[in-house]
């Protein structure tokens, strides 16, 4: 027996077709919005961005089965903690990106009908 046994039987490590079975799936996942965007998008706005989110929300479970080897039983409940605590940054980053992004537009775009208050004396 060598120094480097390693237990095999306790943690599922992927094969070579696990592997490349997520890659396919992430390339398509991927290909598809951008098709989608590339190529105008659809006649509703809303369907275009159901098709990206959809595909967005897709490849991440794609990659915690294929890469990230998290199924039912991966160690003792750390799974559906680390997976909570991953969504709950994910939101965060999400809603604090969108508030950014909507208070620059409002502040720094003075060409646009904002409901703003003149700033500065008033003669």
């Amino acid at each position: 027996m060598s120094a480097h046994s390693h237990d095999h039987d306790s943690h599922d490590h992927g094969s070579f077709r696990g592997y490349v079975t997520g890659f396919v799936l992430s390339v398509i996942l991927t290909a598809i919005p951008f098709a989608v965007v590339m190529g105008g998008g659809f006649d509703s706005r809303a369907l275009t961005v159901l098709v990206v989110i959809g595909c967005a929300i897709v490849q991440v479970l794609v990659h915690m089965v294929y890469f990230l080897h998290m199924n039912s039983h991966s160690e003792e409940g750390w799974t559906l903690i680390s997976t909570l605590f991953t969504v709950v940054i994910v939101v965060i980053m999400i809603a604090g990106s969108l508030w950014v992004m909507f208070h620059l537009n409002t502040n720094m775009m003075p060409q646009m009908n904002h409901d703003l208050l003149p700033i500065g004396p008033q003669s």
